[in-house]
């Protein structure tokens, strides 16, 4: 499919870059004269917005973290009179306070737009009927598609997550050609077409579009074989805007194109802080460039990623996440992400898509057991043999030993929206 690309995809590097030095130095002079977190953590690091003169200068001013949100809960780290907020999202909180964001008008078209890019990206065109399962409410994943899908001249489908028994007849009856949701929601209404004895590649849909978790390369696999569609990814966090900070095209689907005239992305070295050269890989930083409510200034997201030359588009791509800092399992010295795991499931042929980690301890040690399921055709030895595959996989490509229970098909819970990998049972 030939590429439909806006004035900013077309911009070559240096408009690029000095567009982007436009909007960091404002965004910056934004932060500090609006958000009394900002001013008194430059004026503790000694540094003023004026002190950015190139992009490079951006490494010195501090960074932003989960827990500055939280600290200045609920309305702390807003720009804009209260008056001029237009709408308010915020994370689940599972860990403490949720992280709240507030979005102007301004904010909203923009945020639009970008969806409205990312959708264009992955094959999405106007007159298209996009089917979103991703949750409503305070989640950014389900408003976020819809008002981008709007946007790009899309009839949307506001399916929500949950009630997967009647998605799979909407998505029968409806007939759109794209989805959005999360991957692991995706298999949920797989195995649901399949209980109902509904073949998934007779359906309308040409394009998945998935993102809010991290997933791999056999995940991608696993879902365009049984489904007959093209599986690219989006990505985004709450913190910064939502889904549409960047996006995978369906051309090339080598990685995900930052639209980084919006969103300027570093990779540091997770433990020192300091700024990585493109290819190495780290944890991914964002500064937003034209927010209006809530400016974030380097922007700790805890994703592993690379930051890549731009193929499809200009704008530089970022590798898919391999992880989070905080999955993170390490286990007797050995770090371990349930991403490694997934890919060693997913290419055992008598195990389905679906499994979990479970963390107990003995004593002093450490155990971690791989709950996964069985395929409905595996056979006792079969499911004995994927086993010690996945046992000896784990040992071999990880460097750790594991328990690994193959469990019936449809005994772990099934996921309406991010599934939790990692079911942690360890003494407090």
């Amino acid at each position: 499919m030939e590429p439909l690309l806006d004035a900013a995809e077309r911009l070559g590097r240096e408009e690029l870059q000095a567009l982007q030095l436009e909007r960091l130095r404002s965004s910056l002079r934004h932060a500090y004269a609006k958000v009394a977190h900002y001013r008194a953590a430059f004026d503790k690091a000694g540094l003023h917005p004026d002190d950015c003169r190139s992009l490079g200068d951006l490494a010195r001013f501090p960074f932003t973290t989960k827990a500055d949100l939280r600290e200045n809960y609920p309305f702390g780290m807003f720009a804009v009179p209260q008056e001029d907020v237009r709408r308010i999202h915020a994370s689940s909180g599972t860990t403490g306070r949720p992280t709240v964001v507030g979005y102007t008008e301004s904010d909203l078209s923009m945020w639009a737009d970008m969806v409205a890019r990312s959708i264009r990206a992955a094959g999405g065109r106007p007159g298209h009927k996009v089917h979103v399962a991703y949750g409503y409410g305070l989640f950014t994943g389900g408003l976020g598609a819809h008002y981008g899908a709007e946007r790009l001249g899309c009839t949307v489908i506001p399916a929500s997550g949950g009630m997967t028994a009647r998605q799979v007849q909407l998505i029968q009856d409806f007939r759109p050609e794209i989805i959005m949701l999360t991957p692991s929601y995706m298999l949920t209404l797989l195995d649901e077409f399949e209980r109902q004895g509904v073949d998934p590649h007779s359906t309308s849909l040409k394009v998945g579009i998935f993102g809010a978790e991290p997933w791999t390369q056999e995940m991608r696999r696993e879902i365009e074989g049984r489904f007959a569609i093209d599986a690219v990814d989006i990505y985004g966090l709450s913190e910064v805007i939502g889904p549409g900070v960047a996006q995978e095209c369906v051309e090339t689907k080598d990685g995900l194109h930052i639209w980084e005239d919006h969103f300027y992305p570093e990779v540091v070295d997770p433990l020192t802080g300091e700024v990585l050269p493109d290819g190495e890989e780290g944890e991914l930083v964002l500064t937003s460039l034209t927010k209006e409510a809530m400016p974030v200034i380097r922007y700790r997201t805890r994703d592993l990623t690379r930051l890549l030359p731009g193929t499809a588009r200009n704008f530089r791509r970022m590798e898919r996440i391999t992880g989070r800092s905080d999955d993170l399992v390490i286990l007797r010295g050995v770090n371990l992400f349930p991403t490694q795991v997934e890919e060693i499931v997913l290419r055992t042929p008598a195990l389905a898509p679906h499994f979990q980690l479970l963390l107990t301890r003995e004593g002093r040690m450490d155990r971690l057991t791989v709950r996964a399921e069985a395929r409905a055709d595996a056979t006792a030895d079969a499911r004995t043999a994927a086993a010690r595959t996945v046992t000896a996989a784990v040992k071999d490509g990880i460097g750790v030993s594991v328990d690994v229970e193959v469990v019936d098909p449809g005994t772990l819970e099934r996921s309406v929206g991010k599934f939790k990998r990692i079911v942690d049972r360890r003494p407090k």
